[in-house]
């Protein structure tokens, strides 16, 4: 008797201690709904976990782990219970920069430890993520987290690399071999894109961002990279009249409630360059949207002034052209004309920088703000961040002035405190209907989906950058900045040159590349609220670009890569109702290239009137050549495309 009772005790302890046994001894598999992506996690000393798509290995051994001030999580973890399911939801985005609506189906584990914590993971056909939960009392203070990546064998890594924690997120992206990452070497901003080499590639960033700071990498010299954090910052001190200094920061990087779901870290594993572009995993993560009616914010279109100097002339400008009263109003007109919904007031609009309740008595702004309605032409305004901070009431004046968004600018870092004052600027500006744009800022990371009032971030090396902005740059946007939202480059010059002739500066400001290149980017590049940056003297006198230009919407409802080679060429269609609209870039290589496109994408049945913009025959040396033409189009059709060096396609199909 006594031995069959031991022998009960013994079964009934295996059974409630199964799990745990399980998880220690063998992987816990998590598979993508295709079964062709496959997370295999281990737990011993430390969460382990390895990634291969269709039994290629392409992570390994990673780790995972969460550092508090009274111990780390992650660190000999006992697993109390695991959960598996599935998933799936439509969604569908209020600013639908790629889809209209997004099918998200995913597989997922839910691995809850002793010691109040958990973490999930979740697998798509097109990429995993994961996440820690926390369920603490009170506060805790983070003082690092484990994010440890290992290559099996020597990738490509494609970095925006940066010097320090303050940045502007405008660095030129560097492109290093994984092997020779060392320790020592400059950190890289999210999002970072991995080429294995052999046709995989996997993108990397972090989405639902919510106090907590932005993640960073850094090599580890042993063919792998890690997760590094800026510490928050506790006190600051004075800094000009746009930024503040930390003079005194924590030993931790973030102090936030014990209850909580921390950010995601998520992959976008592609076996074809182009699944990067069509990519929608920073969404499909994304905290919902918390505006309960957000149909006050309106996508569009805008005419800015500040690339250009505010310099129109020409025998219609019979006034003193600038920061003006008449200027202004000129924007105005134009934007009117041409169907374009605002135009951006940048510095200067103000009488001081540091004061936004007291426009430039030359501006008149109430006066513009009156002509505009009447025009129907909304006005957005520039202010640095610290003047936001610091007059947060700003955005109760500007609703009643009749202020429709606000460009923020020169954040430059992305520490607990400044994921925070995002947050907190656009939730005060969602209570007064005012959207904003985020300048001198880092990648998007979810929140422009819980606020969807936040409609743009810059954080790339946009057009603003004039002849250190360049297509062998830019052309890989498409597959690493866009990839994970929106993006203020500030397309629109009409004044194009080659790199090896490029001479420019405002008001003649001018850009690399060719006509039909920098009229491509409308399609190619997303963001819902897109700038014409250039002079209305110039579309003026550009008229069918400037009519192309204007007619390209700023949200799709489907999205297409035609053609897709990371850092060499990228063509994308997009249809808004039934329209379709292409845009083809490409590399500074020393060819042509030659793009065969596919026209089945096209409704069968019908045949379509394309309207199209290439390079013209001398564009790869005079690179405002460009031939504008017509072609009757039907589904299965062929054609073939030609882009020059630094050169583009645009077309407008229906």
């Amino acid at each position: 008797m006594k031995l069959i009772n031991k022998l009960v005790c013994c079964i009934m302890l295996l059974s409630a201690t199964g799990t745990a046994v399980y998880a220690q001894g063998k992987s816990i598999n998590l598979t993508s709904p295709n079964g062709e992506i496959k997370v295999a996690i281990t737990l011993s000393d430390k969460i382990y976990y390895s990634v291969s798509e269709q039994g290629k290995e392409l992570l390994t051994k990673d780790h995972l782990a969460l550092t508090l001030n009274d111990g780390t999580l992650g660190a000999n973890p006992k697993l109390s219970a695991t959960k598996k399911g599935k998933g799936s939801e439509v969604i569908k985005p209020y600013f639908p920069i790629k889809f209209s609506t997004v099918n998200s189906v995913y597989n997922w584990v839910l691995l809850t430890f002793k010691g109040d914590y958990a973490v999930e993971f979740r697998a798509f056909d097109d990429g995993f993520a994961y996440r820690f939960i926390t369920s603490k009392k009170g506060d805790i203070e983070v003082m690092n987290e484990d994010f440890s990546i290992n290559f099996p064998a020597d990738y490509t890594l494609n970095l925006q690399q940066v010097g320090g924690f303050k940045t502007s997120y405008e660095d030129l992206y560097t492109h290093i071999s994984s092997k020779g990452w060392q320790a020592t070497d400059k950190m890289s901003t999210l999002p970072v894109l991995i080429d294995t080499k052999d046709k995989y590639k996997i993108l990397i960033s972090e989405t639902d961002l919510s106090d907590y700071p932005g993640m960073f990498l850094k090599g580890t010299g042993e063919n792998g990279a890690e997760g590094t954090f800026p510490k928050a910052p506790l006190e600051f001190g004075p800094d000009g009249d746009r930024s503040l200094k930390i003079v005194k920061a924590a030993d931790f990087i973030a102090k936030t409630k014990g209850t909580r779901n921390f950010p995601w870290r998520y992959f976008v594993i592609t076996k074809q360059d182009g699944q990067l572009i069509e990519n929608t995993m920073n969404l499909k993560l994304a905290s919902k949207s918390a505006i309960g009616d957000p149909t006050w914010v309106k996508p569009g279109q805008a005419s800015w002034e500040w690339w250009n100097d505010a310099s129109p002339y020409g025998p219609d400008v019979n006034f003193v052209s600038g920061y003006n009263l008449d200027t202004y109003k000129y924007y105005i007109d134009f934007a009117s004309k041409y169907g374009v919904k605002y135009i951006v007031m940048d510095e200067g609009w103000a009488n001081s920088t540091t004061d936004p309740f007291t426009p430039n008595p030359k501006v008149d702004l109430k006066e513009l703000i009156r002509y505009g309605k009447e025009k129907h032409v909304g006005i957005i305004l520039w202010l640095t961040w610290l003047t936001v901070h610091n007059h947060m009431d700003l955005f109760k004046t500007f609703h009643e002035w009749g202020i429709k968004g606000v460009k923020i600018d020169f954040m430059d870092r992305s520490d607990q405190w400044m994921v925070n004052y995002y947050e907190d600027v656009v939730k005060e500006a969602a209570k007064n209907e005012v959207f904003v744009d985020f300048h001198g800022a880092f990648k998007p990371s979810g929140l422009e989906y819980k606020y969807p009032n936040l409609v743009s971030y810059e954080g790339v090396r946009g057009l603003e950058q004039m002849g250190g902005c360049y297509p062998n740059n830019s052309v890989y946007f498409p597959f690493i900045r866009n990839a994970v939202g929106p993006m203020d480059f500030t397309p629109g010059s009409m004044i194009n040159m080659q790199p090896d002739v490029y001479r420019a500066e405002r008001p003649n400001a001018a850009s690399i590349g060719t006509r039909a290149y920098q009229m491509a980017l409308y399609v190619v590049f997303e963001t819902s609220v897109q700038m014409l940056a250039d002079n209305p003297t110039l579309y003026y006198r550009n008229p069918d670009c400037t009519e192309f230009i204007t007619s390209v919407p700023t949200t799709w409802d489907e999205t297409k890569a035609l053609a897709a080679d990371a850092g060499q060429v990228a063509v994308v269609a997009k249809r808004k109702g039934e329209k379709w609209f292409i845009g083809g870039i490409a590399n500074g290589e020393e060819k042509t290239r030659e793009v065969e496109l596919n026209f089945n994408f096209l409704e069968k049945g019908k045949t379509y009137t394309m309207n199209y913009f290439e390079d013209g025959i001398n564009a790869g040396r005079q690179a405002m050549d460009y031939r504008r033409k017509t072609a009757q189009v039907k589904a299965g059709d062929k054609m073939t495309v030609k882009m020059v060096r630094n050169g583009g396609f645009a077309a407008v199909l229906q």
